[in-house]
């Protein structure tokens, strides 16, 4: 949660030669409230929700001893490789070719046409 502001997270993210490279935030550290919040999801696993979580005790535990405020942290892989080899697109260096999509055969062609 944002230090000043109830209900608001703080938020940034890393740019290095003016390309994003890490996406950060700070973390829910109030085990009252993030009691609530798994109650709320595991209330929903039992519904039948496939991605709702159950109530992860040993986590509301370090929260109630006085866990210090965190932060999250999120640095792309592809990304750092883009800047380490210059690549000027995400597409150039995604670790999985097969998740790209193949240039069309037709595109010249219908660029010729018109």
């Amino acid at each position: 949660p944002h230090r000043s502001l109830p209900g608001v997270t703080e938020r940034f993210e890393l740019f290095v030669v003016g390309r994003e490279l890490a996406n950060a935030f700070s973390e829910l550290t109030d085990p009252i409230d993030q009691r609530r919040r798994f109650e709320a999801q595991a209330a929903k696993k039992s519904a039948g929700d496939l991605e709702a979580c159950d109530i992860d005790e040993e986590f509301l535990t370090a929260l109630e001893h006085g866990m210090p405020p965190t932060g999250g942290l999120g640095i792309g892989i592809d990304r750092l490789v883009m800047l380490l080899t210059d690549s000027a697109s995400i597409k150039d260096v995604i670790a999985f070719p097969l998740l790209r999509p193949e240039p069309s055969a037709s595109t010249p062609a219908q660029a010729d046409s018109s």
